[in-house]
C-alpha cells in the first residue's frame, strides 16, 4: 500500500512539473499593458518585455504597427538607457484628423541600446491614437533580440476559440467608449444637484422674506390697535 502511494505521489509530481514547463514559456511573451482601450480615443500602452533566457539579455525590441488601422499619433516615452527610432510609411489612402489631411503614419518603433537582464522585464510606453472605431482589436507584431543573436518573433495572431499560439503577437482589445458617457452623466448629476441646491437656497430666502413682511404687517396692525385703544380709554375718562 505504501509503495502504491509513493507511485501516485511520484506520478503527480511529474505531471505537475510537466504542466509548469508547458505553462511557463507561454506566459512569458511580449504583451501590452493595459490589454484594452476605448475605441476612438487616445491611450498610453506599455509594451511589456520579459527576458525568457537565463544566459542572455534582451537588447532590442521592434514593434510593427498595424497597416489596416493606421494610427495618426504615435509618441514613445523616453526609456532611460534605451534609444528609440520611429519609422513612418506613406498611406495608400490619406486620413483626415482634426481637419488636417494625414498622408503617412508610424509603421514601426524600435528600441535598442539597453539591456533587459535575465529574470527581469522592461516596459516601453507609447501614447497612441486615434484608436479605430470600426475594429475590435489591434495586433502588433514584435521582434525580441538577445545579445546572443537569437531573435524571437512574436508575430502569430491569436484566434478566438483556438489555443494560444507558441509565439503570440501583442493584442490590444478595443472596447466601447462608455467611460466618457458615465463621466458626463456624473457631471450632469453634479450640475443638477448644484442647481437644486441653488433653487432650494433661493426658495428658503424667498420664504424668509415673506415671513418677515407678514410679521412687519402684523406689528403695524397691533401698534395701530394699541394707539386706538389708548385714545378711546382717554375719552372715556374725560
Amino acid at each position: 500500500m505504501k509503495i502504491a502511494n509513493r507511485r501516485v505521489v511520484t506520478v503527480g509530481a511529474l505531471v505537475a512539473g510537466a504542466v509548469l514547463l508547458v505553462a511557463g514559456p507561454a506566459s512569458a511573451h511580449v504583451s501590452v499593458d493595459p490589454q484594452q482601450a476605448p475605441k476612438g480615443g487616445y491611450s498610453t500602452v506599455n509594451f511589456k518585455v520579459p527576458n525568457e533566457k537565463d544566459d542572455a539579455s534582451t537588447v532590442k525590441l521592434e514593434v510593427t504597427f498595424p497597416a489596416d488601422h493606421p494610427l495618426v499619433s504615435v509618441m514613445p516615452q523616453p526609456v532611460p538607457g534605451w534609444d528609440v527610432k520611429v519609422e513612418k510609411k506613406k498611406l495608400d489612402k490619406p486620413l483626415v484628423s482634426h481637419g488636417e489631411k494625414i498622408t503617412e503614419a508610424v509603421s514601426k518603433v524600435t528600441w535598442s541600446g539597453g539591456k533587459v537582464e535575465p529574470g527581469q522585464f522592461q516596459q516601453f510606453p507609447v501614447s497612441m491614437g486615434q484608436l479605430p472605431e470600426d475594429g475590435d482589436q489591434l495586433v502588433f507584431k514584435a521582434l525580441q533580440t538577445y545579445d546572443d543573436d537569437d531573435v524571437v518573433r512574436w508575430i502569430e495572431q491569436p484566434r478566438k476559440g483556438e489555443p494560444e499560439p507558441e509565439n503570440p503577437a501583442p493584442v490590444l482589445k478595443l472596447t466601447a467608449a462608455q467611460q466618457e458617457e458615465t463621466d458626463g452623466s456624473s457631471a450632469g448629476d453634479g450640475k443638477a444637484a448644484e442647481a437644486a441646491a441653488a433653487s432650494s437656497d433661493s426658495g428658503t430666502d424667498s420664504d424668509s422674506d415673506t415671513t418677515a413682511r407678514v410679521l412687519g404687517v402684523v406689528g403695524i396692525v397691533v401698534g395701530a390697535a394699541g394707539i386706538a385703544y389708548g385714545v378711546l380709554a382717554g375719552r372715556r375718562r374725560a
